[in-house]
């Protein structure tokens, strides 16, 4: 009987490099509060947020992760033809098919490279990550383009106070490739349909049809603080526990840039020492959700070049509700 033959599988794979896109307009908190009966003093207290960065109109979330993508590419050392997979999370493509991905493939000039979408919200960015490191490893692949992208502010309501002064737009990527021994460690990734409905959109496409409004995004923010809080403090330790490390081994903590409460309550929790620096891009960016971690360290590194090849905590986590997290090392 004849077999089939196997894929070769390696010893690990590892962030090879991140590229970075925001969107043109900044956003301050003055320009939003007259909807919301709210002030700048509230929005700084309540998220951390001074500012966030919108895109422009005619700026659409494949713009952004085309330039991020080709600035990961760049950093890599690569050329686009050798990226043999591409796989985009968003919740923001302008279709419901066909995928961001194929569209980005062609325009970056990765084509024939399998490509597709991951609908996983803010945890979107470290499940993609979970599944290039498995087509690495496994040697389906040598080069896996995974990309966060998102244009938030066409699911905005001006005058929605849970989350609409959060949400901000933008896109980050990384290039995951081969490694002599691991650089992402084995993913603690879960969901919690339970909780459905704790961020969701307000209406659904089939209520257009019978004059419902654009569906926007609305969340029940304190069930989501304590979620995070509490919940996601504990996979962020079976992450640790899963990569055989300590706090105290981290160089950096990269979070879902939800909340600037949410990022100083995990960092309690977690018990990080000083030494270890903590991403807050959320203050100028926003809430970018599947674009937020790969943004946050691309801004990390450009701050502190000296994190590179350390290890650093990532964790995802948003509506679904589903979450994610691995101990990375830095490109």
């Amino acid at each position: 009987m004849t077999s089939i033959q196997g894929t070769q599988s390696r010893a690990g794979s590892r962030i090879l490099s991140v590229g970075a896109a925001r969107g043109d307009l900044v956003v301050p908190n003055d320009d939003l509060v007259g909807p919301i009966d709210s002030s700048d003093e509230w929005i700084r207290q309540r998220t951390g947020i001074i500012t966030r960065v919108r895109a422009s109109e005619g700026i659409e979330a494949v713009d952004l992760a085309e330039t991020a993508s080709r600035e990961a590419i760049e950093r890599a050392g690569l050329d686009a033809s050798q990226i043999d997979a591409v796989i985009v999370s968003t919740i923001s493509n302008t279709v419901q098919t066909p995928s961001m991905a194929a569209l980005l493939t062609e325009r970056i000039g990765a084509t024939p490279a399998p490509a597709f979408d991951i609908s996983a919200a803010c945890a979107g960015y470290a499940y993609g990550v979970a599944q290039a490191d498995a087509l690495v490893r496994s040697g389906a692949a040598d080069h896996v383009l995974v990309v966060g992208a998102e244009k938030l502010s066409e699911v905005v309501d001006p005058t929605d106070r849970s989350i609409s002064f959060l949400l901000g737009d933008g896109a980050g990527a990384v290039v995951v490739g081969p490694s002599d021994e691991p650089g992402i460690s084995r993913s603690v990734w879960g969901s919690d349909g339970s909780q459905w409905e704790t961020i969701r959109m307000t209406n659904t496409l089939g209520s257009m049809r019978d004059g419902a409004a654009w569906p926007t995004l609305r969340q029940d923010g304190q069930s989501v603080f304590r979620w995070a809080v509490w919940a996601m403090a504990k996979v962020a330790k079976r992450a640790l526990d899963e990569a055989g490390v300590q706090a105290s081994d981290l160089a950096a903590f990269i979070p879902h840039q939800a909340n600037m409460r949410i990022i100083d309550e995990f960092a309690k929790q977690l018990k990080l020492p000083d030494t270890v620096a903590i991403a807050r891009d959320i203050a100028t960016t926003g809430n970018t959700s599947a674009a937020s971690i790969p943004l946050a360290m691309h801004r990390l590194l450009e701050e502190r070049p000296e994190l590179s090849g350390g290890l650093a905590l990532q964790i995802g986590f948003g509506a679904g509700l589903v979450y994610g997290a691995q101990v990375v090392t830095l490109p």
